[in-house]
């Protein structure tokens, strides 16, 4: 019965909320691990109590946990729980009076401008790997897009005469982000003389026709080769590198060239403005630009 409760939550998640494969499977790690709470003590989720889901969360915090991690496994089970009501499973929610942890707050990781440049203009191997990776850290950077949306870029989602890319987000939301200046540049020279000598010579169920960045056998990159690149092109100049750290660096750098915080709310595809206005902390002290002069690679050589 626990199991079918979860598997129809799961199922919720990815057709109604449209929660990405990466997403459902932490939804199910921690609620597994919440069912199995509840199943030592012998109770089921359609009758646990908020001693219950405290006594859950006392646990989690007695291994060692991340005050983040707490939070993010809890928040789980109050979804959980709310979707049991819902659906009119039980009229029990022993979660609505649950404090959630305290996580202290994290400005993001960010590089400064001057280190973008030395990891952007340092010496790419020639040949298509060359002009692959130079695309990819150029559009992380350039365009401030998530691991994910970078890996899912398809041909037809380039307009690059328009200057624009149209990304899916989270939530398999679309928006359109723009493109221009180094970014443009790289993507075009890849597409030319790096796409298409990383095709394999002959067809495989491994191809994929219609993939922006490919490896080596023609399919689709990977989150961890991307992962791969940005972490050793950043070691060769001295940099400590993490994708997200060449998104959140976007924002910062837009903010100091006096982008507007909605327009850049867009462009990072937050649903809600309170996530961007995390990268406020930087000293606004330029007047409010249009992204080609806002962003500093957006100005060609």
């Amino acid at each position: 019965m626990d199991n079918r409760l979860l598997e129809d939550f799961l199922g919720y998640l990815a057709v109604e909320r449209g929660a990405s494969s990466h997403t459902i499977s932490a939804y199910k790690g921690d609620l597994t691990a919440y069912l199995a709470h509840l199943a030592e003590r012998s109770v089921s989720p359609l009758d646990a109590t908020r001693d219950d889901v405290v006594a859950f969360m006392s646990l989690l915090q007695s291994k060692g946990m991340a005050a983040s991690t707490v939070e993010r496994k809890i928040a789980a089970v109050k979804s959980f729980h709310a979707y049991l009501v819902r659906e009119g499973f039980t009229e029990s929610h022993p979660t609505i009076d649950v404090t959630l942890p305290k996580v202290p707050a994290r400005l993001p990781d960010v590089i400064s401008i001057e280190d973008a440049n030395r990891l952007l203009s340092q010496p790419f191997p020639e040949g298509p790997v060359g002009y692959r990776d130079r695309a990819v850290l150029e559009t992380l950077y350039g365009c401030g897009l998530r691991v994910s949306e970078l890996t899912g870029l398809d041909l037809k989602d380039l307009d690059l005469e328009a200057g624009f890319i149209r990304v899916l987000g989270k939530g398999g939301k679309e928006r359109l982000v723009p493109i221009a200046g180094e970014a443009v540049e790289a993507m075009s020279d890849y597409l030319q003389h790096g796409r298409p000598y990383l095709r394999a010579k002959k067809a495989t169920t491994r191809q994929d026709p219609n993939a922006v960045f490919l490896n080596m056998r023609g399919g689709r990159f990977t989150r961890q080769a991307v992962f791969g690149i940005v972490r050793d092109y950043g070691a060769k100049v001295g940099l400590q590198l993490h994708p997200h750290t060449l998104r959140h660096s976007f924002a910062t750098h837009m903010l100091q060239g006096g982008a507007e915080l909605r327009a850049l709310q867009e462009m990072l595809g937050h649903a809600d403005i309170s996530t961007t206005q995390v990268y406020t902390h930087v000293d606004r002290t330029h007047v409010r630009e249009e992204y080609l002069t806002t962003h500093p690679r957006a100005r060609m050589r």
